[in-house]
């Protein structure tokens, strides 16, 4: 992975949730009506946001979680009610922005104090300063980069992670590639950055056997098909 490629998918995944498609994400992550197509992909990110929390303890206290690609946080909302202590992030700033709105008001409903804390911020996933932490969760994140990049994005969350990756891909078959095909002939202004099928398997095992993730082992692996909506849930952790 070059950081001249990394930072023009970036800019391009920015630059869709930001200016292009904010309002139909908000509506898709919120319980507003969505119809159609919009329906299934909500009903398949509900079933792998759920997943994806099962795989870590219930009782998150003194855990230290980077949500990648945070989103309008709903997942991490989730894990600072189990104790976490959750970094959100995410490229888009008007999402953030409607994350912390969504935090505010979660909390101000509930009238309680949160058993852990959530912070939310707008950047690069990759960047250092976020520090370290116990465990990463990138959920539909890695789909919008080549199977290489998004493996050599793998192994930088890895150099500061203590316990666990957890994180999903776009497996690659003949449903998938119909479904981007058919995607395609929706107007542009609908159309979400390019999404690049993998080899979920593959690229785990390809992971783990780098010199320089000794220690680190594949775990569970979940596929989750709704309607348009076909994604997989891998877990790498620390043995």
């Amino acid at each position: 992975m070059t950081r001249a490629s990394y930072h023009q998918r970036i800019g391009e995944i920015e630059h869709y949730f930001d200016r292009t498609a904010l309002d139909a994400w908000k509506k898709l992550t919120g319980d507003q009506p969505v119809s159609g197509i919009r329906a299934t992909v909500r009903q398949g990110r509900e079933a792998m946001r759920s997943t994806l929390a099962s795989w870590l303890p219930q009782d998150l206290s003194g855990w230290r979680i980077l949500d990648a690609g945070c989103g309008s946080g709903v997942l991490s909302m989730e894990l600072m009610g189990r104790g976490a202590d959750v970094v959100g992030i995410d490229l888009s700033a008007q999402m953030v922005s409607f994350a912390r709105q969504r935090a505010a008001e979660q909390i101000g409903r509930t009238n309680t104090s949160p058993a852990g804390t959530v912070t939310f911020k707008s950047g690069d996933m990759l960047d250092p300063y976020l520090g370290r932490f116990d465990a990463v969760i990138a959920m539909d994140v890695l789909i919008h980069y080549a199977p290489e990049d998004a493996k050599k994005v793998l192994e930088q969350f890895a150099e500061r992670t203590r316990k666990s990756l957890i994180f999903t891909l776009a497996p690659s078959s003949r449903l998938l590639k119909a479904k981007l095909m058919i995607g395609k002939a929706f107007p542009r202004a609908d159309r979400a950055p390019a999404i690049y099928p993998a080899n979920p398997e593959r690229l785990v095992d390809q992971l783990v056997h780098q010199p320089h993730m000794t220690g680190w082992k594949a775990g569970r692996s979940h596929r989750v098909s709704v309607g348009f909506y076909t994604s997989q849930a891998m877990e790498v952790c620390r043995s």
